[in-house]
């Protein structure tokens, strides 16, 4: 694509045409996070799939490795260049977005992009959502010095305050974020679920009772991960393997540390096939952030009959549901200590807690496409 759309669903026509109120509805995605690169990215690349069969269309438009127009703007993320921040290109997307003339406008992010669909929906008089999935300013104390700090700062609790109130709902995938959206103007709020990739759900997995072998983090290598607590259980637990998949700011920085570990491997970005693949390869996923509006890897690993031990900190710990899949690393516990709890577990008794995680994960999935659908249903009434 030559203008940051990716679509995935029916061929726009080239002019509106007029629909039966019973007609499924086209929804249309606005995020400034590049697919599958980080949590909000694949959340809406599994969302669109699975949603696309059940809705007249769905369309997510986004930045992409597409060839940028003349006089675009490119610029690296504070403290982390691996993640840049586009501009969009409005004509085309104007163009685009007047052809499939959506019934619902969702805007997730609070860039260019997501600004970009609140002017759409307002010049179309559809409905717009809005979808708060990371705290930005709890992110900036971690990258930015006072005076960018509060610059950014300023700038994101505008932009969230501007988008929030503009919603006929706004969307947070943990409790946890119920007043932050609340304080920003929300007019109305929904805890919607998280979906997974259709192949972690459909693809058979492998769960025997075995001691702990092999131990996995995927993500971005990032302040807010704390990734020094992975590197500290490394060096704490010879006898185990690691494997730290992902990319960010501190990836030199963790090849460094772990240089003279023959435990540790790191193998870089993975594609969602790839990463399904290492956790079915492994034991037991690690998830120690400071810093986690919810934690999808972890729903991930579940759905792949994998536990993993998550800072009871993260979002994801509010989905009760969920709690037999997940081992809470208490705040100002060692890593290594939580991960020696699980050695000593008897192995079928977590191939049995394994077995339920993955039906939750999978139950909480189709809680969320319902959740989804519902929410369309509910903008047009």
């Amino acid at each position: 694509m030559t203008d940051g759309a990716t679509h995935t669903a029916l061929h726009i026509p080239d002019a509106p045409t007029a629909r039966p109120a019973f007609a499924p509805q086209r929804v249309a995605f606005f995020s400034d996070a590049e697919s599958e690169r980080n949590g909000a990215g694949s959340y809406y690349s599994d969302l669109i799939a699975q949603l696309t069969p059940r809705l007249a269309e769905a369309a997510i438009f986004q930045p992409g490795s597409h060839r940028r127009r003349l006089g675009s703007l490119s610029l690296p993320l504070p403290g982390d260049p691996t993640q840049r921040l586009l501009t969009p290109d409005v004509p085309r997307l104007w163009k685009r977005i007047r052809r499939m003339q959506p019934d619902v406008i969702v805007s997730v992010t609070p860039g260019p992009f997501g600004l970009l669909g609140l002017a759409m929906a307002r010049h179309l008089g559809c409905g717009f959502v809005t979808a708060f999935h990371t705290e930005f300013e709890a992110l900036s104390r971690l990258y930015w010095n006072p005076v960018s700090r509060g610059i950014a700062g300023g700038y994101l609790t505008t932009m969230n305050r501007l988008l929030c109130r503009n919603s006929a709902e706004v969307l947070v995938h943990s409790s946890r974020l119920v007043p932050t959206v609340r304080a920003l103007g929300a007019p109305s709020v929904r805890v919607m679920g998280t979906p997974l990739p259709a192949s972690f759900i459909d693809t058979p997995i492998t769960a025997e009772a075995r001691p702990l072998r092999q131990l996995v983090f995927a993500g971005r290598l990032a302040p807010e991960k704390n990734l020094e607590a992975v590197v500290a259980a490394a060096r704490a637990l010879p006898e185990l393997r690691f494997v730290i998949a992902g990319d960010g700011p501190l990836r030199r920085q963790i090849e460094r540390e772990t240089a003279d570990l023959s435990n540790v491997d790191m193998v870089g970005w993975l594609d969602r096939d790839a990463l399904r693949k290492l956790l079915d390869a492994s034991d037991l996923l690690l998830l120690p952030s400071k810093l986690e509006t919810f934690g999808s890897i972890a729903l991930e690993a579940m759905a792949r009959g994998r536990p993993a031990v998550v800072a009871e900190t993260a979002g994801i710990h509010s989905w009760h549901a969920l709690r037999d899949g997940l081992v809470s690393l208490r705040n100002g516990e060692d890593l290594a200590d939580a991960i020696r709890r699980l050695q000593v577990q008897c192995p079928e008794a977590r191939r049995v807690r394994a077995l339920r995680a993955r039906d939750a994960a999978r139950a909480l999935n189709d809680e969320t496409l319902t959740q989804w659908l519902d929410l369309v249903a509910d903008c047009q009434r």
